[in-house]
């Protein structure tokens, strides 16, 4: 292991980290450590998908794993979207949706604001604004479902980044 320090200005110095020089084989395999939890985050996968619309599934996955910097969900989702005839344009848009609006349905902006806020819940909360624009685009159970799915997103984000996942290595 090495340790680097990281400069912020000319005066001071971040904390130091650790880096590995190969993350990849130095952390465990979650799947097959932990195959119960893995497998309940699956089930719980499958379940938050139910009756959303799978373009607008793998919308919701790019964002939140923009805004997390998961490169290797990332690298899943955009493969998957792409697969099922995602276009490249909207692709590249979704990390500046808010600027780039004319490339989103209402729906799906409401999804990406949704995601935004839940994703960042330890920023502000869910503004009710947020909450009220997603919940007139999709019923209570789409609502209930898409909140699921934005939960999940985040938890594979999370397993991913803590278990250092490497972009392009989807092992599904």
């Amino acid at each position: 292991m090495t340790t680097t320090e990281i400069k912020t200005n000319d005066r001071t110095t971040a904390p130091a980290t650790t880096v590995r020089s190969n993350p990849a084989s130095a952390r465990l395999d979650f799947a097959k450590t932990a195959p119960k939890v893995f497998r309940a985050v699956i089930g719980l996968d499958a379940a938050a998908r139910e009756g959303l619309d799978p373009a607008l599934v793998e919308l919701v996955q790019i964002r939140a794993s923009h805004l997390n910097r998961c490169a290797y969900c990332l690298h899943m989702h955009t493969t998957d979207a792409r697969k099922a005839g995602e276009s490249e344009d909207r692709l590249h848009m979704v990390a500046v949706w808010q600027e780039a609006d004319h490339f989103f349905t209402d729906r799906e902006r409401s999804a990406l604001a949704l995601t935004d806020a839940v994703t960042r819940i330890g920023d502000a909360g869910v503004p009710d604004e947020v909450y009220d624009r997603a919940a007139a685009h999709f019923d209570e159970e789409e609502l209930a479902h898409l909140l699921a799915l934005i939960f999940t997103i985040n938890t594979w984000n999370r397993i991913a980044l803590s278990t250092a996942k490497r972009a392009g290595t989807d092992e599904r």
